[in-house]
C-alpha cells in the first residue's frame, strides 16, 4: 500500500479553498475542461468517449459506482492546482510538516541496547527540508518505501536524536506496519 502518497494527497486536499465539482455532469464538464477532449476523459475513467457525452449531456446520471469513483478521483487529482503548489512550497521552505503515525518503529543499535521494533504514536513536526525532499521523491515517481526511508530519516534525526541531544550512535530508523499515518503541512 501507498501509505505515504495517500496521506500527501489527502493533506493536500485538506488546502482546498473551494470544494470540487459534486455533480455528475458538472465533475465531467471539469473534466473536459481540464483534458481538452472526450476521448481523453473517458481513457482516464474507462469508459467510451460516447458515455462521456451522455454524462455531459445529463443523458446519462448514474455512473456504475467504480467509474463514479474514478471521476471523483480524477477531478480531486487536478483540482486547484496553484493552491496545492503554494501549501507545498510554504512547507517545503518554511513551515516543515507535520505527521502523526502509529507504526512500528524499528533501529540500528549499538550492542547492549534493545533496538526490539515496537509500536509507538507519534506525532512529530520535521523540519522544511524533509518536506522538499518527501515532495522530490514523490514528483519523482518514488515508491512508498523511498518515502518512508525518508521520514524515517525525519524521526531519527527529530524524535529519537532530539536534533542531536541524544541517541546519537542510532544509524538506521526503520517505519513498519503503519496502522495509520496523516501528514499535515
Amino acid at each position: 500500500m501507498a501509505e505515504i502518497e495517500d496521506a500527501i494527497e489527502r493533506a493536500e486536499r485538506e488546502a482546498f479553498t473551494r470544494q470540487p465539482p459534486k455533480t455528475l455532469k458538472a465533475q465531467i464538464g471539469y473534466l473536459l475542461k481540464q483534458l481538452g477532449s472526450a476521448r481523453a476523459v473517458a481513457q482516464e475513467i474507462g469508459v467510451t468517449a460516447d458515455s462521456v457525452n451522455r454524462y455531459r449531456r445529463g443523458a446519462r446520471k448514474h455512473p456504475r459506482a467504480d467509474v463514479a469513483a474514478k471521476i471523483d478521483n480524477a477531478v480531486r487529482q487536478r483540482w486547484q492546482p496553484k493552491v496545492r503548489k503554494r501549501r507545498r512550497m510554504q512547507a517545503a521552505t518554511t513551515g516543515g510538516i507535520t505527521v502523526e503515525t502509529r507504526a512500528r518503529f524499528g533501529y540500528t543499535a549499538p550492542i547492549g541496547t534493545t533496538d526490539d521494533g515496537r509500536f509507538r504514536r507519534l506525532t512529530v513536526h520535521l523540519p522544511p527540508e524533509y518536506a522538499q525532499r518527501l515532495f522530490d521523491a514523490r514528483d519523482a515517481g518514488a515508491g512508498d518505501r523511498q518515502m518512508r526511508a525518508i521520514v524515517a530519516d525525519g524521526f531519527k534525526e527529530v524524535y529519537f536524536q532530539d536534533g542531536g541531544a541524544r541517541a546519537m550512535r542510532i544509524s538506521d530508523v526503520a517505519i513498519n506496519d503503519i496502522d495509520y499515518l496523516d501528514l499535515d503541512y
